[in-house]
């Protein structure tokens, strides 16, 4: 609906006080970057890929995204460098390389608005640390919208909405939701625990260590 992929059968969507229903689709999608859960790549090089974030941008500002969203290292290792043809749907390319890529797009398209859907549920947790860095220097000093069910991703997050069933059940910031011992806070413990436990067994003298 932000999107106006489709409108609000009640209630209506501002932006900057705005009912977005009165927007061309067009405009308003300008002002949005998104990286979503199964990213979109294109059967065409690398650059080529990152550029559709702003198809005018200098080769020094796409530089500086790949820089931003880690993803220097891997790019150039690719055979051809960012010349490198990377197949349909970027087979060429890890869960967690192809999030980055489109990290590097939503970077170099610097809309103020971003919007984030699941952008790390697809990635081992190697690969979240990676992308979770990008998308926080992503995120900064822009509106961001998350979606998520890994709660690592909306820790920082100003407000967070609780829904359960397609309902909202809970709002409030990490702290204050934790402290409600409500739905939040039983996934927090179950989610961070895991996440202890999975960092306690990598070590080595941990029990997954060859």
């Amino acid at each position: 609906m932000l999107q106006r992929f489709y409108d609000p059968a009640a209630g209506r969507i501002l932006l900057d006080g705005v009912d977005i229903r009165s927007v061309d689709p067009l405009a308003l999608r300008t002002r949005m970057a998104m990286v979503p859960q199964e990213t979109v790549v294109f059967a065409a090089s690398a650059r080529e890929n990152i550029r559709y974030g702003r198809p005018n941008a200098t080769q020094a500002d796409v530089m500086a995204a790949i820089e931003a969203a880690s993803a220097r290292e891997f790019l150039e290792a690719l055979p051809e460098g960012l010349d490198t043809y990377l197949g349909e749907a970027g087979v060429r390319l890890s869960g967690g390389q192809r999030q980055r890529l489109a990290i590097a797009r939503a970077i170099l398209r610097d809309a103020p608005i971003l919007l984030l859907d699941e952008a790390t549920s697809a990635l081992d947790s190697e690969s979240e640390r990676a992308v979770q860095g990008a998308l926080d220097r992503l995120m900064a000093n822009r509106t961001t919208l998350v979606i998520a069910h890994r709660l690592s991703t909306v820790i920082n997050a100003d407000r967070i909405i609780v829904m359960d069933q397609g309902r909202i059940v809970a709002m409030g910031t990490h702290r204050e939701l934790i402290a409600t011992d409500g739905l939040y806070a039983r996934l927090s413990q179950l989610q961070f625990e895991n996440a202890r436990a999975d960092q306690t067994d990598a070590t080595p003298n941990g029990s997954s260590r060859s």
